[in-house]
């Protein structure tokens, strides 16, 4: 491994804000651990931090979630030591090494790389809580996927199935399109076409009980559109840019709908919700449920080149980012 060194931004803007910046890792104090990163993963919302869509204090060194091995541990952890292998999610995993709570590491279980929980841990509990903390999915229910064979779709899409729920999934392209009925989706539309007409056509008219929406902004009418009365607009992501604000009466005039916009760490804010979430995600993985789906992997020094292959869509799967 190289000499330490983080990925800092100083000011928001483009890529070129991301900067290679030698640093010596942070000692642990109490309550926290230290790791040596083996791999720490990309997502959606580490392009949001830099370019100042969601606001960050600066300096800030950006990443989401990361893994490796315990090298050191502060006073009074107990459950961790050196040498074991954990996951885990915070801020700040561009970098060698990555100092935090301990609380809120998971030590892997036999049987899952450091690669693979990086690869699903924050994608992977993301999908947790869609479908069992925000609303929990029922068999015989019809959802809406979009991006399904991104980091998050391509572990919602199956775990959803595995629930048997029906999944119409929209996606850009026929490549992705034939990736999404791999992973599970009954059908498949494209969202360059009239998405709503297709799902309305597909559903005999009634719509889906719930559409699962990560795009955001070109995304929301189609999603209001394809929903049934009752139905739940589940946003949980900007890929396009942030949505429109929708009065209420909007909601109300097509039928009663629901409209939220969780957050996943809302959802894991202390180290039991943390540890259940993980449980069911690796539980899913021993199961065969769902699998990591890593499509690429690219040297953390290019962090540049990998924001700007997230951002023109030309990713599939996970991302992950090698020190």
């Amino acid at each position: 491994m190289s000499e330490p060194y983080v990925i800092e931004m100083s000011e928001t803007g483009g890529v070129e804000v991301l900067v290679k910046t030698p640093r010596a890792p942070r000692q642990p104090g109490p309550g926290q651990a230290l790791v040596r990163q083996t791999v720490s993963g990309l997502n959606f919302i580490d392009t949001y931090h830099r370019t100042g869509l969601y606001p960050v204090k600066l300096p800030f060194v950006p990443g989401s979630e990361g893994a490796g091995v315990v090298e050191s541990i502060g006073e009074g952890v107990t459950h961790l030591a050196p040498g074991d292998r954990v996951a885990y999610l915070g801020s700040g995993t561009y970098s060698t090494h990555y100092t935090g709570a301990a609380a809120t590491m998971v030590k892997l279980p036999d049987g899952v790389s450091e690669e693979t929980a990086a690869a699903v841990l924050l994608k992977g509990l993301t999908a947790w809580m869609l479908l069992f903390e925000v609303r929990r999915a029922s068999p015989g229910e019809t959802a809406l996927v979009w991006a399904p064979v991104g980091g998050v779709g391509s572990l919602l899409v199956p775990w959803a199935t595995s629930l048997g729920v029906r999944v119409i999934a929209v996606t850009s392209s026929d490549a992705k399109a034939d990736r999404a009925r791999d992973l599970g989706a009954e059908s498949v539309v494209l969202s360059s076409g009239d998405v709503a007409a297709e799902v309305r056509a597909l559903t005999a008219g009634e719509g889906v009980d719930v559409s699962y929406d990560s795009v955001g902004k070109s995304s929301a009418q189609a999603t209001l559109d394809s929903l049934k009365p009752r139905g739940w607009w589940v946003s949980y992501g900007n890929a396009s840019g942030p949505a429109d604000p929708v009065a209420p009466g909007v909601l109300g005039a097509k039928g009663s709908l629901v409209l939220t916009r969780p957050g996943l760490f809302h959802f894991i804010s202390d180290a039991e919700s943390m540890r259940r979430g993980a449980a069911a995600l690796f539980g899913a993985l021993k199961a065969g449920t769902i699998e990591a789906s890593i499509g690429q992997t690219f040297p953390l020094s290019e962090i540049a080149k990998a924001h700007q292959t997230l951002e023109a869509g030309k990713t599939i799967g996970a991302t992950l980012l090698v020190p």
